[in-house]
């Protein structure tokens, strides 16, 4: 059997990695700005996340949610008190996928509705939806019948409205700062009004923070910039610094009952460890700050490149967009500068590294795209 060949790869072989460094089988060091699409929050291999999943691995790796797990009350715990969030609930699964899935689905229970206001550029998972019909009324909501998606412009709250105004919307999702879509920041007054404009036609707002959440943005969510509070906040891809985890923020006004989500694996005692472990070091080595701070350093160098064209996103969010393709440039920062980035579209490169990224290692990418720029 062969592998399904859907992703273009790269001839480089990861053997070890350490904090923002990538080591392959040749023994080349790569520093790594890209951090799986935003996955590593505390950096790689660090101590103290090692430590606490080979712990664990050493007792129980995985049992269903039909038994207490007091790990998910830990993880809960202390996910409310950083985000500072301690009122809302968590529900915990595998994927960003699997929690919009699982957020859409709750907000449709909640309001009786079926018609999701996104926007354009936006990426929420690449699953549908809808969720499966059984002989059970208790779970099945009228996204079973019929999911109808409205695409606006971001930032557009004229257009929000008119959306809205019908009355048959169940949500109006949002990326904090979108990621495939190019690190967009969606302007504080527009969330301000989204959140506004949800309560006063029934809808619910979901705030998707898969990538731009866990500290990534120097709050510890990105729309904490503008001072809201979404029904539902969807996260994953920091949230376990690379193991596979994800889950829902849910606000006291949403009720759940018995069998209203589910889930296989979600909130497995390794899942737990992994997130406890990155909740832990993130408030003991201060990260959220740090990537506001380091953040901010990088923007102030970035900002007097001539050939960017545009500087978008917030902290450790970046997206460097130029007038021409990248993919040359992205080639040789890996292959001559040993430096992971990220693309998306043609013209943008994206910066998601680890939260434990430092001034001296952004200097180093500084010089490295300059002397690739100045190459053209």
């Amino acid at each position: 059997m062969k592998l399904f060949d859907v992703y273009p790869l790269f001839d480089i072989v990861p053997v070890s990695a350490k904090g923002c460094y990538i080591t392959d089988d040749k023994g080349i060091e790569y520093l790594d700005l890209y951090g799986g699409h935003a996955v590593i929050s505390v950096g790689h291999s660090h101590p103290q996340y090692v430590g606490k999943i080979s712990e664990q691995l050493g007792r129980i790796g995985f049992y269903s949610n039909s038994v207490q797990n007091p790990m998910q009350e830990e993880l809960a715990l202390k996910l409310g008190e950083l985000s500072g969030y301690p009122d809302y609930a968590l529900f915990l699964c595998n994927s960003g996928a699997e929690a919009n899935e699982n957020a859409l689905k709750l907000a449709s229970f909640h309001t009786g509705k079926a018609r999701i206001i996104s926007f354009e550029k936006s990426f929420h998972g690449r699953t549908s939806a809808a969720v499966a019909v059984t002989d059970n009324p208790k779970i099945i909501s009228p996204l079973n019948d019929t999911v109808k998606r409205t695409f606006l412009p971001l930032n557009d709250i004229d257009q929000l409205e008119n959306a809205l105004q019908p009355g048959d919307v169940a949500a109006v999702i949002v990326e904090g700062i979108q990621g495939i879509g190019g690190c967009r920041v969606p302007e504080p007054a527009f969330l301000v009004a989204a959140s506004q404009l949800c309560r006063k036609y029934g809808a619910l707002l979901i705030l998707d923070e898969i990538q731009s959440g866990y500290g990534r943005s120097g709050k510890f969510f990105a729309h904490q910039y503008a001072g809201i509070q979404p029904d539902i906040i969807s996260v994953a891809k920091g949230m376990g610094n690379g193991f596979p985890i994800g889950g829902i923020l849910i606000s006291p006004g949403l009720k759940p009952w018995s069998g209203m989500l589910g889930t296989t694996f979600g909130g497995n005692y390794l899942a737990c460890a992994a997130g406890i472990a990155v909740l832990d070091i993130m408030k003991a080595e201060s990260l959220v700050d740090n990537a506001l701070e380091v953040g901010d350093y990088l923007f102030s160098k970035l900002s007097v490149i001539p050939q960017i064209r545009e500087l978008r996103g917030k902290g450790l969010m970046i997206g460097l967009e130029f007038g021409f393709p990248v993919a040359a440039i992205r080639k040789q920062l890996l292959f001559e500068e040993k430096i992971f980035t990220g693309v998306t579209g043609t013209n943008v490169i994206r910066i998601l590294p680890p939260l434990t990224l430092n001034k001296a290692q952004a200097d180093l990418f500084v010089k490295a795209l300059e002397k690739v720029l100045n190459k053209l």
